[in-house]
């Protein structure tokens, strides 16, 4: 079922969005050459405590999952794309980092995610970053009263396409709002002015993700893991995005 939310009801979404942009400012702020993942999710843990939030991945198991994740933030580091279950490695000079984060802060869910490169980057890496952020920034710019969902996934397809990333349609973009996964799927490619029309009060993650060499992954041993099929590096850019009549509204970002 696709939920629409009262301006009131988004209005309340805005402390969990504040608290998910703050956090992984503070993470990404914090997190450097020899931070061990494992410290970064204890990190995280922390931060949750302190704010009376709770997380929503830590007792979180979809069928996609091989048991529940048992963390609160995903870590994906080079070839990790998405759900990176966070083990002991302590980062190198030049790993790409992606953290994905949700959490529930008086009931409402905010989701969003970031990567990066610890030390020294990589262009290569720098311009698959920089592609999924501008991807991002296209999904939010199409999210418009009237359009159409498809309009969101045709903006971010046509950026990654444009630059010759090929685009992986598994896992994509969602509903949010009490619970972090729900209706609608926002693939991140497709055909504008199909789709879903965009209503006033739809929240969703848009999240366009990208791997450097192939569209295909697999699902590492941790049976979490989801990696790239020829070993290329991933990036991924997530927001939290609420619909208003003025359009759009992006709850996680940061201040």
């Amino acid at each position: 079922m696709i939920e629409h939310f009262t301006p009131r009801e988004i209005e309340a979404m805005r402390p969990a969005g504040r608290f998910v942009a703050d956090a992984l400012a503070t993470l990404r702020e914090e997190v450097g050459v020899g931070t061990n993942l494992l410290e970064i999710d204890a990190r995280a843990t922390e931060l949750i405590a302190a704010a009376g939030a709770t997380s929503c991945y830590v007792d979180y198991h979809p069928s996609f999952g091989a048991m529940p994740f048992g963390k609160v933030i995903c870590t994906s580091v080079n070839d990790a794309a998405l759900h990176g279950l966070p083990f002991d490695y302590d980062l190198s000079d030049g790993d790409l980092l992606s953290l994905d984060f949700a959490v529930a802060v008086d009931g409402w869910v905010a989701d969003s995610a970031v990567s990066f490169v610890v030390g020294q980057a990589r262009d290569e890496d720098l311009r698959l970053i920089e592609t999924t952020e501008r991807a991002l920034a296209a999904g939010i710019a199409a999210m418009r009263p009237g359009g159409k969902l498809g309009d969101v996934s045709a903006a971010i397809g046509e950026v990654c396409r444009g630059v010759g990333y090929a685009v992986n349609l598994q896992f994509g973009g969602h509903g949010v709002g009490r619970t972090m996964h729900g209706d609608p799927h926002v693939p991140n490619d497709g055909r504008a002015g199909r789709g879903l029309k965009l209503q006033p009060g739809l929240v969703i993650a848009i999240e366009p993700w990208l791997l450097a060499g192939t569209d295909r992954i697999f699902t590492d041993a941790d049976g979490w893991t989801l990696r790239s099929a020829d070993g290329s590096r991933a990036a991924h850019s997530e927001h939290t995005v609420a619909l208003t009549a003025d359009g759009p509204l992006v709850l996680t970002q940061a201040s």
